[in-house]
């Protein structure tokens, strides 16, 4: 169960950062944006952030809970 909930946390880590280097690439090459756009963007950002971590916590249970059955 640990080799698979480190692999889950580093997947969703590289995740966050493919996300935030996309970001970050797209917004030099685009230049310059407005604040709403920049508030939209953050907000799209924690809403994926909040998404992963929701999962992971999902996944977590249900692994323990394949545990608990099997103990």
């Amino acid at each position: 169960m640990r080799t698979q909930t480190r692999q889950l946390i580093g997947s969703l880590l590289v995740a966050a950062v493919i996300v935030a280097v996309t970001i970050a690439v797209v917004t030099a090459k685009f230049g310059p944006t407005s604040a709403a756009e920049l508030e939209a963007l953050k907000e799209r950002q924690e809403q994926r952030l909040e998404q992963q971590e929701e999962r992971l916590e999902e996944q977590e249970e249900r692994l323990g809970d394949r545990e608990d059955r099997r103990n």
